[in-house]
């Protein structure tokens, strides 16, 4: 058996270019369904993972995926926005406790979050260094977002313009990093923390200049509405907050209609939610009632009908290279007739010499599924880096 296993490593050696291109074809073969599946059980733990934890979403009727996506990944605009007054209905309920989220603005590619101090104790998260969330125009950032920008305590960071080319809109804010948090291995981790008042601020709802006395010429002021003075473009609005002009910032909005982009609900109790569902779920209700858990698993259905067809696909590429691998057995079986013949006038059995091929088949595939198993591991801690940074 030694002998014969001697001249298998021998015979895969001789033909290494050979041995090597069969390894490779065996070894990606194998090598994408496992990782699909693998890819599959991950995306989906770390799904439900975020969407169990998080009992209710409310937002704008729309799309039931993109509110519930943008919510808890802050990865897209999401639908319609709410105003500020539902969030007081919703509070006013006393059936739990309402967590507003406006998002729709970045900084530097990173979400910028507006939410209330009940958002990061919920989440439970905790602060690395400085901090916490006090006057208007600072931000709390997440541990990947502090990494990543290479930020510390006391530094700023500014807002991305919506539109670089329009000169006539609204200006980027320059925020002051008052706080680091700790890593979370959720997509908090990659967001930037404002006080909603400050997301509003960004949203041009809100904003600070220099005070305009009534005696100003019609170039500056442009009429008088009461004790409101509406000014022209000419009097620019300030980029950052400071102790020196904090006080002359001002809302142009009524609290009730400022925006929205969503709410995370935190019923008391599985009867305050129903209740609440009840309440508010009606056709001529403003807003939508969500819950997690239940759109994710309906995504969630829609990657395992997915997924079938790709199990059913590798079944189809399967079958084809098991053919094209017996094609390459007979066709090195002819080249290797002389051999055989050798082997036999020395005495070979015929069972020893398809012991000898059954070998050299079987060093080829172990050494594929080593490569396979290599292979899967590296793409799984990647995607599992992936997954925590946006889906956990």
């Amino acid at each position: 058996m030694k002998g014969l296993i001697y001249l298998a490593l021998r015979y895969v050696c001789y033909h290494r270019w050979r041995s090597v291109i069969l390894m490779l074809c065996l070894s990606l073969t194998f090598f994408f369904p496992l990782s699909v599946h693998r890819v599959v059980i991950e995306f989906q733990s770390a799904l439900w993972a975020r969407s169990e934890a998080t009992p209710m979403v409310i937002g704008a009727k729309g799309s039931r995926f993109d509110l519930v996506l943008h919510a808890l990944y802050f990865r897209n605009k999401g639908p319609d926005s709410i105003s500020w007054a539902d969030y007081e209905t919703l509070r006013d309920t006393g059936l739990g406790d309402p967590i507003p989220i406006h998002s729709a603005f970045q900084a530097r590619g990173f979400p910028i979050v507006g939410t209330s101090l009940d958002y990061l104790e919920w989440r439970g998260m905790e602060l690395a260094s400085g901090r916490s969330l006090l006057h208007l125009g600072e931000c709390v950032l997440g541990a990947s977002v502090a990494a990543q920008l290479e930020l510390v305590v006391g530094d700023s960071l500014m807002s991305d313009p919506e539109n670089v080319f329009n000169i006539a809109g609204d200006y980027p804010l320059k925020m002051r990093v008052v706080g680091i948090l700790s890593r979370q291995d959720s997509p908090d981790d990659q967001a930037v923390f404002v006080d909603i008042k400050t997301a509003w601020v960004i949203a041009g709802i809100g904003h600070g200049h220099d005070e305009v006395a009534d005696d100003a010429d019609s170039t500056t002021l442009l009429r008088r509405e009461g004790n409101n003075r509406v000014v022209n473009a000419s009097v620019l609005s300030y980029m950052e907050v400071t102790e020196a002009n904090r006080d002359s910032f001002h809302f142009h909005a009524s609290p009730g209609e400022r925006p929205l982009t969503a709410l995370l609900f935190v019923p008391r109790d599985a009867k305050s939610g129903t209740l609440l569902r009840g309440r508010f779920q009606g056709v001529d209700s403003p807003v939508q009632i969500l819950r997690p858990r239940e759109v994710v698993n309906e995504l969630m259905t829609t990657v395992s009908r997915v997924k079938q067809f790709l199990d059913l696909n590798f079944v189809l590429v399967l079958g084809v290279v098991g053919l094209f691998l017996g094609l390459v057995i007979l066709l090195s079986l002819r080249l290797r007739e002389r051999e055989m013949e050798t082997l036999f006038l020395l005495g070979c059995r015929r069972g020893t010499v398809w012991g000898l091929l059954f070998l050299e088949l079987s060093v080829v595939g172990l050494v594929s599924l080593g490569i396979t198993l290599c292979f899967s591991w590296v793409a799984e801690s990647v995607f599992e880096t992936w997954l925590r940074q946006m889906f956990s």
